[in-house]
């Protein structure tokens, strides 16, 4: 590279520095973009004497130092905010096909409907959403060390923060703030070479120009709930110099356990429910031959026939409900009589075969605790559908999407077994889980999806094609076709109850 004789002569120490970078005659010191370069040959200095350049590269290098030092040792200020929320949600897709629910409310009543449901939808969301629902940054090369997830206290409780400390380099005196909304923050009492202000208040601030001193107060730090709630949170906001971190608090009720005894034998793990309407023939034919595979596990049997019969047998539990209550009703009645760790639900024109194993389902709710519902095929034909939902915009509602054969994937350790949003009417499933979710009396007739729906969130699902019942062949019965197949009241009943209860904008079956 040649030289500019004319820019050397304006600039001599800094044109050198930049034509020589890679001189190995040169002391480099390179930091913070700043370059010093030392020469040794003392003739390329022909332009400047000795003194001169010793003393312009005193000044350099002391300017270097004080930069260096100020940036060491001071907190740089965030170049850029940092979002403290997610964007709300924007008004969800309907596709080709959908039921717009607001079509199918009744116009005199459209505008009182969309209040009532706006109301309750804000409860809702206060009951549901809390200070935890705020969305968290971890913020670049901080000194600050905090729990980011699992602490967790007691309702008006104690309890030690693990892992707050502060790592910083030297200072002649380190300042911490730590503040809080749903409690109060404690330490103990400090030595004379540290200050804490604020012990037993929602902030708390210690100062100290030791940091051994100063973490070892931070990890005595406490906190106390001083809002009793069952399940809620806090955020904790924890400064040092420019840098802020906010780290959750969750305030939770510990749940008491509910264990079921499962016992040596399928009737102690498993009860038989099923749901009748004027269809006794069929009911006797299930019973028969439950009893030919399971000869002692109980048999639960809501009934809302108009005239009911007596059914006999061991372990029969039959419940006369009042006349034509209803699917869902029923389906809760039964439920609510099971004592049992599982439950097999059934319709009652099923009927029991070889391939009506409870074992194998009952093997796989083991082997996966995590699992609520594990569905089974009717006349080796599985029946299992996915569940698409978009939260949409608040005042609109959301959208939800069924799609029927679609499954999400397999059950680890059990290929013949996918998850999915919801099975057939042959189901085994956790006791608690159902009951928890229940059955919506309000569906009288035309009704199995929405439990799912209902239970989407709450309830992992999967269907297995292994195990298989047996559907009997339809028999003719007026009066059980006048309550079985609904009208077009009963249809549109369900699409307005989707648009208030499930704050719906539209459904879409596929």
């Amino acid at each position: 590279m040649e030289t500019n004789p004319s820019s050397l002569k304006m600039h001599p120490l800094a044109n050198y520095a930049s034509l020589h970078r890679n001189s190995p005659d040169c002391f480099r010191f390179y930091e913070s973009k700043i370059i010093v370069c030392v020469c040794l040959q003392m003739s390329l200095f022909d332009r400047l004497t000795l003194p001169a350049a010793a003393i312009v590269c005193v000044i350099i290098m002391s300017a270097s130092y004080y930069i260096l030092r100020n940036e060491v040792t001071t907190t740089p200020k965030l170049r850029s905010p940092v979002p403290r929320y997610l964007p709300l949600p924007g008004p969800c897709t309907c596709s080709n096909g959908s039921h717009f629910l607001k079509d199918h409310l009744p116009k005199d009543q459209y505008e009182e409907l969309v209040q009532r449901r706006a109301k309750e939808f804000q409860h809702y969301k206060s009951r549901t959403t809390s200070a935890l629902s705020r969305l968290l940054f971890a913020l670049p090369n901080s000194p600050l060390q905090y729990p980011i997830q699992g602490y967790t206290v007691q309702p008006l409780a104690s309890s030690v923060i693990p892992g707050l400390r502060l790592h910083a380099g030297k200072r002649s005196s380190y300042k911490v703030v730590l503040s809080v909304s749903k409690g109060i923050l404690t330490t103990e009492i400090p030595p004379a070479e540290a200050v804490v202000k604020g012990s037993g208040e929602k902030e708390l601030t210690i100062t100290s120009r030791s940091l051994d001193l100063l973490n070892d107060l931070l990890a005595q730090l406490s906190y106390t709930s001083t809002v009793y709630h069952i399940n809620t949170g806090d955020l904790a906001t924890f400064r040092f110099e420019n840098h802020e971190a906010v780290f959750p608090i969750a305030i939770k009720q510990p749940h008491i356990p509910v264990l079921y005894d499962m016992g040596t034998d399928i009737s102690t793990q498993v009860t038989i429910t099923t749901k009748t309407f004027l269809r006794y023939k069929q009911l006797q034919l299930l019973v028969d031959s439950i009893r030919k595979f399971y000869s002692n596990i109980k048999i639960i049997i809501a009934d809302d026939s108009s005239e009911p019969e007596h059914i006999t047998g061991e372990n029969i539990q039959h419940y006369i409900m009042p006349p034509a209550q209803g699917w869902f009703a029923g389906r809760n009645l039964a439920v609510s009589q099971v004592t049992t760790k599982y439950l097999l639900w059934v319709d009652d024109d099923f009927v029991f075969t070889e391939k009506t194993k409870i074992e194998k389902l009952v093997e796989v709710m083991e082997a996966v605790p995590e699992l609520d519902v594990v569905g089974g095929s009717v006349n080796g034909k599985q029946f299992y559908f996915s569940l698409i939902y978009e939260e949409g915009e608040e005042t609109e509602g959301g959208c939800l999407y069924r799609k029927s054969r679609e499954k999400f994937h397999s059950v680890p350790g059990y290929p013949q077994c996918f998850l999915a949003s919801g099975v057939v009417n042959f189901f085994l499933a956790r006791t608690n889980a159902v009951q928890r979710v229940g059955f919506d009396p309000k569906l009288q007739r035309a009704a199995h999806s929405e439990f799912f729906m209902d239970g989407l969130g709450f309830l992992l699902v999967a269907t297995c094609g292994d195990v298989s019942i047996g559907h009997q062949p339809a028999a003719r019965n007026s009066q059980y076709t006048k309550f079985r197949y609904p009208g077009k009241g009963d249809t549109e009943f369900k699409l307005q109850l989707h648009f208030f209860k499930n704050h719906l904008k539209c459904v879409t079956y596929g």
